[in-house]
C-alpha cells in the first residue's frame, strides 16, 4: 500500500479519501500516476494491494468479490474515514463495483477503468462474440489447476510483459516506461504464492456462475446503485471493449463514460496526465 497526502494538509485533518485498486498481475504502483494527482489536487489518496499480490498477506482463501469488497471497505474505516471514492482498474473495478453493493455507505463514487459492471461483462461474454473471443478463452483457460500459475511464471514471468503488450494501445510498449512497468510486474509476479493467488478471484467469477454464492452475487447487483459512476475506457481498448463498459449503465443512476484517446487497457499508465485529470475531475464533483 501507498498513501499520499496534501503538502498543506493540517496536523490531524484528513482530507476525502479516495482509494485505488489494481488490476490482475498489478501492485499498488500500476496507480501511481492518480494517486499523485489527487493528493496534489487536496485529497488523502491511497493505492493498494489487494490480498495476495504485492507486499500484502497472502493467506490460501478469500479471494471471492465479497471477501475482496470487505477488506477494500475495512481499510477505509482503517484509514480513519467514513467513506472513499473507489478507483479500480480492470479486476480492480470487478472488486469497486462489489465494494459499493457490499457497503453503500462507505462507496460516495466509482470510478471504474476498464472494468464494467459485473452483469454487463456476463451478458457480453454470452452474446457479443467480439467480446467473447476477447477475454473468454483465457478466462477459462486459467480454471484448469497448476498449469496457468506455471504459464505466469515461466521465463521470469514472461506472461506478464506478454498482457501488458497485447492489452495495451499501439505507442505505450515503445517506451522506457513500458519497459521499467514490466520488469516491475515480472519481479512481483515471481514472489512466491502470487501467481496462485492472483487467479483466485478470477477462478471464482467462472465457477461460481454454477453455485449457489453466484446466485446470490448476481441477485445482489442486480440492483441500481445510487453513487455515481464513472467509466473510463481506453480507445483502443482491445481486451474489454468500450462498448462493453458502457453497457453498464442500466445498473448506475448517475452513470457517464470517458475515452482516453491512444490508451489501450491500461489508461492510467498508458496516459497517466489525461487519466489523472477525469479522475481528479470526478473526485471533486463527487
Amino acid at each position: 500500500m501507498a498513501e499520499a497526502l496534501p503538502a498543506d494538509a493540517p496536523p490531524g485533518a484528513l482530507p476525502p479519501l479516495v482509494l485505488l485498486i489494481h488490476g490482475l498481475g498489478g501492485i499498488w504502483w500500476t496507480m501511481r500516476a492518480p494517486m499523485v494527482a489527487l493528493a496534489e489536487a487536496g485529497f488523502h489518496a491511497v493505492s493498494v494491494d489487494l490480498r495476495g499480490h504485492g507486499d500484502s498477506d497472502k493467506p490460501p482463501r478469500g479471494y471471492d468479490a465479497w471477501t475482496l469488497a470487505s477488506d477494500v471497505t475495512n481499510l477505509i474505516r482503517a484509514l480513519g474515514h467514513a467513506d472513499a471514492v473507489i478507483v479500480g482498474q480492470g479486476e480492480g473495478g470487478f472488486v469497486a463495483w462489489t465494494a459499493a453493493y457490499r457497503r453503500p455507505r462507505a462507496v460516495r463514487g466509482l470510478v471504474v477503468v476498464g472494468s464494467p459492471h459485473p452483469l454487463a461483462a456476463r451478458r457480453a461474454a454470452l452474446r457479443d462474440p467480439a467480446q467473447r473471443r476477447a477475454f473468454v478463452p483465457r478466462l477459462l483457460a486459467d480454471q484448469t489447476p497448476r498449469l496457468p500459475e506455471r504459464r505466469l511464471r515461466a521465463d521470469g514471468a514472461a506472461a506478464v510483459e506478454e498482457m501488458l503488450r497485447a492489452r495495451s494501445g499501439p505507442i505505450w510498449p515503445h517506451t522506457d516506461d513500458f519497459r521499467e512497468t514490466a520488469d516491475l510486474l515480472r519481479r512481483a509476479m515471481l514472489i512466491p504464492k502470487v501467481a496462485h493467488l492472483s487467479l483466485e478471484s478470477r477462478r471464482w467469477m467462472v465457477r461460481s456462475q454454477f453455485r449457489p454464492d453466484g446466485r446470490d452475487f448476481r441477485r445482489t447487483v442486480a440492483r441500481v446503485l445510487e453513487q455515481p459512476v464513472l467509466g473510463i475506457s481506453g480507445a483502443e481498448d482491445r481486451f474489454i471493449l468500450p462498448a462493453t463498459l458502457a453497457a453498464s449503465r442500466p445498473w448506475s443512476r448517475h452513470f457517464d463514460t470517458a475515452l482516453v484517446a491512444g490508451a489501450g487497457h491500461y489508461p492510467a499508465m498508458e496516459a497517466p496526465p489525461a487519466t489523472s485529470r477525469l479522475v481528479v475531475d470526478f473526485a471533486r464533483r463527487v
